[in-house]
């Protein structure tokens, strides 16, 4: 919920205000105007572009823990999407100049062209630690207003997270292809839940046509492009208020099509499977998460961005309609599952999906992998010749 005005945002006044009360005041940044959403902060010291325009901040504030953010500022090639999708973003201290070769016009600027309000000035490093204890929770920001009192009222009347189902506001309303590179070798299905540019980008390098489907897509619409395989994206929202895509997994599982999903994906896949979800207290947001991938051993840096999680054993296996299955990574900080693995009775992998993401084109690049993981097993499954 935005509302802006073009009005030239230097030396303005802004607040913020969370729902518990706790008010911080700055400058505003941006655009100006008023809005409200979810307050969540990334630990992310670079790739403030491709954090911007990935969709699955839809409806969040995001707070950003390194102080200085803008220096690079925005260019054409970096974006994960056609637009910015925060509701709001916080900073410390913005950069007065952009300085890289590559930029195109200020981080400033592209916040106001867009409409985005934000705050700068904030000691972020108060306000993270007030939301590692207390939680995420809503946030408004104002250059409209100086009263606290006002805003908080408005705070409190905005919708919250969980319960919400948000993959239809951003998803893409018409299919449409990536082809390969070079030869292909595989077709994908790619449920659009929020799907950032890099994902099909990554599979064409390995061979793949990837069509990238609708939300509102049916097993049929999935059959339909005769794919090796299928996948689910990341994505915005609570996967409990999910469910027509859960349908439309299981039964791609039961006509034993092989499945790769990421972040969302790994949530949807898990409650498909019988399983659980619960929100995080502060969620996992940045681009230096230690996870381990049980099935090597190996310790992976990887970037996340998911304020809910599956709610699965981590040791042993699970039986359920589909196969058995095993947490397959997991966080070295919190042991939050990160990574979910569908093996057949004979120990075969069907499926497997992870937490976090392997795609994310700021870095790191630790868990590229699994794209390869992906092409094994849609090579093993339907017998190509790889």
């Amino acid at each position: 919920m935005v509302s802006t005005s073009s009005t030239s945002t230097n030396g303005r006044d802004a607040i913020l205000v969370l729902e518990d009360g706790r008010v911080f005041r700055g400058e505003s940044y941006g655009a100006t105007g008023e809005t409200f959403g979810e307050a969540v902060f990334s630990t992310g010291m670079t790739g403030y572009q491709e954090t911007l325009t990935d969709p699955s901040y839809h409806r969040q504030v995001v707070v950003m823990t390194s102080p200085h953010i803008g220096n690079t500022g925005m260019n054409d090639d970096d974006i994960e999407s056609k637009r910015i999708w925060v509701s709001g973003y916080v900073v410390r201290d913005p950069a007065r100049v952009p300085s890289s070769w590559r930029s195109t016009r200020s981080l400033d600027d592209e916040l106001r062209e867009q409409g985005v309000v934000g705050i700068s000035g904030v000691d972020t490093r108060a306000l993270t630690r007030h939301l590692r204890e207390r939680g995420a929770m809503r946030v408004g920001i104002s250059s409209d207003t100086d009263s606290a009192e006002a805003l908080l009222a408005r705070v409190r009347e905005s919708a919250e997270m969980a319960g919400t189902e948000l993959a239809g506001e951003v998803s893409t309303k018409q299919a449409y292809v990536v082809p390969a590179v070079g030869q292909k070798r595989f077709t994908v299905a790619a449920v659009d839940l929020g799907i950032k540019s890099n994902t099909p980008r990554m599979m064409a390098e390995r061979g793949i046509e990837v069509h990238v489907l609708p939300a509102t897509s049916t097993l049929e619409d999935v059959l339909a492009v005769q794919p090796d395989g299928l996948f689910f994206s990341n994505g915005p929202g609570d996967p409990a208020a999910t469910t027509h895509q859960i349908a439309l997994l299981q039964g791609a599982l039961e006509a034993g099509l092989p499945y790769f999903g990421i972040c969302f994906g790994n949530q949807l896949f898990g409650r498909a499977l019988g399983f659980g979800t619960f929100k995080l207290k502060y969620g996992h947001r940045g681009i230096n998460q230690p996870v381990m991938d049980r099935t090597t051993g190996r310790v992976e840096v990887t970037a996340h961005n998911h304020g809910f999680a599956v709610d699965a054993p981590l040791e042993g296996a699970t039986e359920t309609p589909y196969g058995s299955v095993t947490v397959s990574h997991v966080c070295l900080n919190d042991d939050v599952v990160e990574g979910l693995e569908l093996r057949d009775g004979e120990g075969n992998l069907k499926s497997f999906s992870v937490q976090y993401h392997p795609e994310a084109a700021a870095g790191p690049h630790d868990a590229a992998y699994l794209f390869d993981r992906f092409t094994g097993l849609m090579d093993s499954t339907n017998g190509k010749d790889a």
